[in-house]
């Protein structure tokens, strides 16, 4: 069995904690991981093989978070852009024999009782072994209307239904037979495919292009931007399963949760004995409060039922009950064609992170730690001269056709339009400041030409 981990939500309900380059699957919020490390866990125990669909922004983020917690190789599916799920999980079924069972599982769930999981999808593998799509119908324990729901008769699926409104979803909690779509799936690959071309030829037809014109190199299968574009955008449930006759139901009660707002987050964390979450925030009179903070000493004064979360470059502040509006805030964001909605101050690079310390018109000032053994890639820019001071560590930079080692309080200069390199050649980090000065300073302004880890220039 193949664990297909779709990885490519930005997870803008959780902003600001979840940023576009940092979704939620990837902040670790549970026991020092994140819900992608304990997808892969999870399910590592139970599938021999693993295959990450993600957004092509986030595979080396994917990749060394794995890296931490497993020793095989997981392979990985990389997508120029999103088309929702069922091109996504139709790419990555071609790459593999038309019998092997995919269990199809998203990156950003968590779940509690795993004992109970792992029977659960032993139970969807017999009925995917016998030619059926399986999904996972999660116990309802409250009438929540951000889920879709399906209609049961024993494992038979009678209906999907979209997501409700208050009244009618207390009315399925009380008939009793109605479950929350989890968005899990377990099928032979054969099987999906063969229903995917009779319901959705179209998909059906740009999704095998798409995955004979993919370019492989390792582990790793990238597919092409105008193959991808080709592919209607469409979930597995419209494409397929709302459609399809040979559709099980397992009932599933295995403490799941999408955290799909940060009233749902609040459900799953620590809390003292007001009910607010544990934090270094000074509570006083003040109950059932979600804090999360990162540096900034928090203190809260006759507060009750908040939403106060902290971080380096943005504070929410918000009513319990009005998660759901954190995304109308990434909206407007976008609008004013913020960056904050997309990248944290502190960015991880498959070479280490840079901070951002300080930006205003006319230069930028980061902090850039480079990783044992790394480079970034050689490049130049046409609007920033950059300033290097070597905090720790040794740096080895090309400078146009000069090459020297910068030690501890030392520095170089690298001018507008010069090719340069920055590399780490020791065994500790690397840590440098950065200073730019420009008449632009946005992270678009570099000419790639060449890299270690095959980026492209944005």
């Amino acid at each position: 069995m193949t664990n297909i981990i779709l990885s490519g939500g930005s997870g803008t309900r959780l902003w600001p904690i979840s940023r576009t380059l940092m979704p939620k699957q990837f902040v670790k919020l549970f026991d020092g991981q994140s819900l992608f490390q304990k997808t892969v866990i999870r399910n590592n125990g139970i599938c021999e093989q693993t295959l990450v669909v993600s957004n092509s922004e986030q595979f080396f983020l994917a990749l060394d978070q794995a890296d931490e917690i497993v020793n095989r190789e997981i392979s990985f599916l990389l997508e120029p852009i999103g088309r929702n799920t069922a091109p996504a999980i139709a790419i990555a079924a071609f790459g593999v024999d038309k019998d092997e069972v995919l269990l199809v599982s998203s990156s950003d769930h968590l779940i509690k009782n795993e004992a109970a999981y792992k029977n659960a999808v032993l139970k969807a593998k017999e009925f995917a072994d016998d030619g059926y799509l399986v999904t996972f119908g999660i116990l309802p324990t409250y009438a929540e209307t951000g889920y879709g729901y399906i209609e049961s008769d024993g494992f038979d699926v009678l209906s999907f239904k979209e997501k409700p409104d208050i009244a009618t979803a207390e009315e399925y909690i009380k008939k009793g037979n109605f479950y929350w779509n989890s968005g899990m799936f377990c099928f032979k690959a054969g099987v999906f495919l063969d229903e995917l071309k009779q319901h959705s030829p179209q998909i059906y037809e740009a999704s095998e292009k798409a995955h004979k014109n993919a370019l492989k190199d390792g582990n790793r299968t990238k597919i092409r931007l105008d193959d991808m574009q080709a592919i209607s955008e469409d979930s597995i449930d419209y494409a397929v399963m709302e459609k399809s006759k040979v559709v099980k139901v397992v009932q599933s009660n295995i403490g799941w949760s999408d955290v799909g707002s940060f009233e749902s987050l609040d459900c799953e964390l620590d809390k003292d004995e007001h009910g607010n979450t544990l934090s270094n925030a000074i509570n006083i009179d003040s109950k059932n409060n979600l804090i999360i903070g990162s540096q900034r000493q928090i203190a809260t004064i006759g507060i009750e039922d908040m939403l106060i979360v902290d971080t380096a470059d943005a504070l929410l502040v918000a009513k319990k009950g009005c998660g759901q509006q954190v995304k109308n805030v990434v909206a407007k964001l976008k609008e004013q064609k913020s960056g904050l909605h997309n990248i944290h101050l502190t960015a991880h690079r498959p070479w280490g992170t840079y901070t951002v310390l300080e930006e205003s018109t006319g230069y930028k000032i980061k902090t850039i730690v480079v990783a044992p053994g790394k480079r970034l890639s050689l490049q130049k820019h046409f609007h920033r001269n950059e300033h290097w001071i070597v905090v720790s560590g040794t740096a080895k930079v090309q400078n146009g056709d000069k090459e020297l080692l910068i030690r501890a309080n030392e520095s170089t200069y690298i001018k507008a339009g010069e090719v340069h390199r920055l590399e780490n050649t020791g065994f500790i980090d690397l840590v440098m400041i950065e200073v730019q000065v420009g008449e632009y300073v946005g992270e678009d302004d570099i000419v790639r030409l060449e890299d270690d880890f095959k980026r492209e220039n944005s």
